[in-house]
C-alpha cells in the first residue's frame, strides 16, 4: 500500500520529582503525541518511588509510554531531548541520578538492539529498576525485552514494596 507511514513499537520511560512532577509526567506524555508521525498507544499509571541516586532529593513520579513511531531512534532520542529542554531539564548541573523536572528514556525500539556513542536500547538499567518494569508490566506483562527476557518475569525478581501506583 503506497504512502503507508511504517511505525515501530517503543516504550519511553517518564520520571520527574521537581516543579510539581505529576503534571510533569502528563505534560510528557501529551507532548509525546504530538511527535510526527508518532501515537501513544498504551501509558501506564503513574507510579511514586524513591530517588535512585543521593537520597536528600523528593520521591520520583515515574510512568511508560509505549509508542508507535516513524522516527528512527536517534530523531527519536533528540526528539525525547527537545521536550526535556522545553519542560527545563538542565543537564548542566552534571549529577547522575539527580532532581529533575523530566527524564524520558528510550527503554526499547522494536526488537532493536543498539550500542552507540549516547544510545543504549535496551536501556541497561531496565532489570533492576522497579519504577520502570512493574508500570510497564501494568500495560504489557508479556513484552519480550531484547536480550533480557519478559517483563513478567524480569519484574518478578524485583521488590515493589517501596513504590506506590498512585490513582
Amino acid at each position: 500500500m503506497a504512502g503507508r507511514i511504517k511505525r515501530v513499537a517503543a516504550v519511553i520511560g517518564i520520571g520527574s520529582n521537581l516543579h510539581d512532577p505529576a503534571m510533569q509526567v502528563e505534560r510528557a506524555l501529551a507532548s509525546l503525541a504530538n511527535l510526527p508521525d508518532t501515537r501513544v498507544d498504551r501509558k501506564s499509571a503513574l507510579y511514586r518511588s524513591p530517588p535512585m541516586g543521593p537520597q536528600d532529593q523528593p520521591d520520583y513520579i515515574n510512568a511508560v509510554a509505549i509508542i508507535r513511531t516513524a522516527l528512527q531512534p536517534r530523531a527519536l532520542l533528540r526528539a525525547l531531548q527537545d521536550i526535556e529542554r522545553r519542560q527545563g531539564r538542565d543537564r548542566s548541573a552534571g549529577v547522575r541520578w539527580g532532581p529533575r523536572t523530566i527524564d524520558l528514556d528510550i527503554l526499547t525500539y522494536g526488537s532493536s538492539v543498539i550500542a552507540e556513542d549516547g544510545l543504549t536500547i535496551p536501556h541497561p538499567g531496565i532489570p533492576e529498576r522497579n519504577f520502570v518494569l512493574f508500570p510497564l508490566a501494568e500495560v504489557a506483562p508479556e513484552m519480550e525485552i531484547p536480550a533480557m527476557g519478559s517483563v513478567r518475569e524480569l519484574a518478578s525478581r524485583l521488590d515493589a514494596s517501596r513504590l506506590e501506583r498512585l490513582g
